[in-house]
């Protein structure tokens, strides 16, 4: 497997991302190439600095970086030798196999897209986000690269969520569920409404709307939105669950009693901070796209960095953009097939 990591994307890019590549290599021997592309003084001080070599490292160099304050599309067309697009451009030779960054989401999508272009039959890509509820892990998709969809679109993104779960988490037979404002068919805007009529009538394991009260305790296994709600409930989640251990810390803390009952339930305390601790889980997948892109948290630390190129050579291993072309496939055949009459 032959991966490009953006050496230069993120809050705390190279350093982060460079002692997360270590990690990965150190993890992942399937690795047979890591390509860390960015400035190559700077990749080469941060290998010099955590003293490791590797022969399966290889340095790219990419004079130019891809800021916040940019605009993705402008700065995809413009910066032509930013880091981001340099690592798209190796999956788009050949060269890897997969793209890591955590550098401007938007521009790792634009960057994918114009480069790379969607699946057969895809409209738009999604992020799938692996979010934990009680029971296990379910897919939130889209978690930002629309934040405007069609009932098209929304179908499109149930489709790649439901392969995604089969395949890589092994859910044999995923669940799946539309974000709404109410469980029944009529409530949520107009877009919810014709999307939930397009899922009643496809193949998907469609259990129908769910809504936020529920996501976290009785998900589905892949749950659907627009990029826009899927992105402000992906951030509104890791601020709670932020504000909530901060907040516990400090009523803890208070007395001597509270602290020996804080000390006796340690494990558990950190049994929930491990389950809803980004780091974890890495990176989300950019699917729709022809080929793999890992997308990691902006703030992401090495341990998040590790874990993003974990889910890389996942995603190259189980092969699921051919599922996702198939899926598709047979979907607009279906609801292009005449209906057959009653006799």
């Amino acid at each position: 497997m032959r991966i490009a990591l953006d050496a230069m994307g993120g809050d705390y890019a190279p350093g982060s991302i460079i002692e997360g590549a270590v990690l990965g290599l150190k993890a992942l021997p399937e690795i047979e190439k890591l390509f860390l592309v960015g400035d190559t003084r700077a990749i080469g001080n941060e290998l010099k600095r955590l003293d490791f070599q590797d022969p399966r490292v290889e340095i790219y160099q990419a004079s130019e970086v891809v800021s916040m304050q940019d605009s993705a599309a402008k700065a995809v067309r413009h910066k032509k030798d930013a880091s981001i697009c340099r690592a798209v451009d190796l999956v788009k030779n050949g060269s890897a196999h997969a793209v890591v960054s955590a550098g401007h989401t938007g521009a790792a999508v634009a960057a994918c897209v114009l480069k790379l272009r969607t699946l057969k039959g895809i409209e738009r890509p999604a992020v799938a986000c692996l979010l934990p509820s009680q029971r296990n892990i379910f897919v939130l998709i889209d978690g930002g690269a629309n934040p405007d969809s069609t009932p098209d679109n929304l179908v499109q993104f149930a489709i790649m969520g439901s392969v995604f779960s089969k395949h890589v988490l092994g859910y044999k037979n995923p669940s799946v569920a539309l974000m709404s404002i109410g469980e029944e068919d009529t409530k949520g805007n107009d877009v919810t409404k014709e999307a939930f009529k397009l899922l009643k009538v496809s193949s998907l394991n469609f259990r129908g709307n769910i809504e936020g009260h529920d996501l976290f305790e009785n998900p589905s296994d892949v749950v659907v939105c627009d990029g826009f709600t899927g992105n402000v409930v992906l951030k509104t989640s890791e601020a709670i669950a932020h504000a909530i251990f901060s907040w516990l810390k400090h009523e803890l803390f208070l007395n001597p009693l509270r602290r020996l009952g804080a000390k006796l339930a340690e494990g558990a305390f950190k049994s929930i901070r491990k389950k809803t601790n980004y780091e974890e889980y890495g990176g989300m997948p950019l699917l729709g796209v022809n080929g793999v892109c890992i997308i990691a948290h902006g703030a992401s630390s090495a341990l998040a960095i590790k874990n993003a190129i974990r889910v890389a050579t996942e995603s190259i291993k189980h092969e699921i953009n051919p599922q996702i072309v198939r899926e598709v496939q047979s979907y607009n055949e279906k609801i292009a097939a005449p209906a057959t009459p009653f006799g």
